[in-house]
């Protein structure tokens, strides 16, 4: 294990960066730092590399692992070839928008290809690919079953030299000397403990309590309920707080994940779980589970809130020490982000090493911040702040744009135009903003202002409960 030294390094000296956690943020952190830095180290308390399944570190990878097109594209561009590579191991491929059965408050949204794919690979094979492809740098290595104990600093705490690690075979701990830190540890990052530690002030936090919890279930498929779709999408609303995404993967499997919001969460008995799907607004995949064997056990996943530390708020912050990935944002997973911005946080993270210097951490948050996490943040707020019972300040802004959000979805189910550019701001394609450009807000009002296109789908448990009463059953309502 290498011996502290001091930092920063002398002018010639080899330079290294430590990157805390072997995540798929740590993994894209690494793969730009390496452009920048002599070696990379990636330190995890699990075994990384040459796993295959599910790792006790990523408690959601038994669970749908969706990228948004943006993400995928710069996946492609740190790994040129890894899309492919993910085709080749049998994972199936559509358009983003075009190949996948939306559902948008009950109703089928019009087709409209985005010209971008998607490609659903279940979450240890794209995790394992990444790795593969990050391991193959010469000048990265990961240092794995090791805990980390926390940060070395200069005496004036003003620069981050380090990290204090311990393995797991019980030896004294040892620190591994660094010109710059990368917390990519998730959610349950220490930084802001470190932080106050050395004296810093307490990160500002914020936190939504959303109430989701959703239920994962691969199956294998005796009949084709897809007919050339990728996947079948039911998105949750105020009405009907409950989603599902019902999405091919490699291995000719299915893999379901059902959500639910406030509490509404699907359970993890067999027959329990199907009378969840029942409960959709979506009769196509309780209609497909008829036909589907099991493969495994229903998994539960629960996310109480989401969590943004609001790094670039601080007056103060040490050199040669960022935070990059959940650490920094974790978004309502329902909306599949996290990836997304773990990949652009890494585009941010190599624009600040551009210089050859160690980055500037307080520029380097704000960039993130503006560039990166706002749009995304700001919109899926306002989805959530939707439900009545999430507790949060609905000011004229998020009213408006709640409103405004509503009439796109409405609109979405007649013309193909407005979805395509919904689902290119979903896709993280273009920013929120551009559904407010003129054109496309003439198309929304025009559209909205003649209601949702057909009838709404209605539950099959809804319609059985409203046959035994003899009334008519009400759509979109369990």
């Amino acid at each position: 294990m290498p011996k502290e030294a001091p930092r920063p390094a002398a002018d010639g000296d080899p330079t290294r960066a430590v990157v805390l956690g072997g995540s798929i943020a740590g993994l894209f952190a690494a793969r730009v730092l390496a452009e920048a830095y002599d070696e990379v180290l990636v330190v995890d308390r699990d075994a990384v590399t040459g796993i295959d399944g599910p790792r006790r570190g990523r408690p959601q990878g038994k669970h749908i692992n969706a990228m948004h097109v943006r993400g995928r594209v710069v996946m492609e561009e740190l790994y040129p070839g890894i899309t492919d590579q993910l085709i080749a191991d049998g994972t199936p491929f559509g358009d983003f928008s075009g190949s996948v059965r939306w559902y948008f408050r009950g109703r089928p949204v019009k087709r409209a290809d985005i010209g971008y794919i998607a490609v659903p690979a279940s979450a240890p094979l794209m995790e394992r690919r990444i790795r593969e492809r990050t391991a193959q740098l010469p000048n990265i290595g990961f240092i794995e079953r090791c805990d980390i104990l926390g940060l070395t600093a200069s005496a004036d705490h003003a620069w981050v030299t380090g990290v204090k690690v311990q393995r797991n075979d019980g030896k004294a701990g040892e620190t591994i000397a660094a010109d710059l830190v990368v917390d990519a540890t998730g959610r349950g990052s220490r930084t802001p403990v470190w932080l106050e530690e050395m004296g810093y002030p307490r990160v500002e936090e914020e936190r939504t309590n959303i109430g989701l919890g959703y239920v994962t279930q691969n199956y294998k498929m005796k009949a084709d309920p897809y007919h050339g779709d990728l996947a079948i999408i039911a998105v949750a609303s105020p009405d009907v707080p409950r989603g599902c995404i019902f999405t091919k993967t490699e291995g000719d499997k299915t893999l379901l994940t059902v959500y639910g919001i406030l509490g509404d969460h699907p359970p993890t008995d067999q027959q329990g779980l199907y009378e969840f799907v029942k409960g959709l607004p979506v009769p196509d995949i309780h209609e497909a589970l008829k036909h589907a064997e099991p493969l495994d056990e229903p998994v539960a996943f629960r996310f109480p809130t989401t969590q943004r530390r609001r790094y670039e708020r601080m007056s103060r912050f040490p050199a040669g020490l960022l935070v990059i990935g959940d650490a920094v944002s974790c978004f309502n997973p329902v909306y599949a982000q996290g990836m997304t911005v773990a990949a652009l946080s890494a585009l941010t993270l190599r624009h600040h090493l551009h210089s050859g210097t160690t980055p500037d951490s307080r520029q380097y948050f704000r960039d993130l911040a503006r560039d990166v996490i706002d749009p995304p943040w700001e919109m899926t707020r306002t989805v959530d702040l939707g439900f009545d019972g999430v507790e949060g300040k609905r000011d004229l802004k998020v009213r408006m744009g709640q409103r405004y959000l509503a009439m796109v979805q409405v609109a979405a189910t007649r013309d193909s135009s407005v979805t395509r550019g919904y689902m290119r701001a979903a896709g993280m394609l273009d920013r929120p903003e551009q559904l407010m450009r003129p054109g496309m807000v003439a198309r929304v009002l025009l559209n909205a202002l003649r209601g949702p296109a057909g009838p709404a789908a209605v539950p099959p448990a809804v319609a059985e409960a409203g046959a035994d009463a003899g009334a008519e059953p009400v759509p979109g309502r369990v």
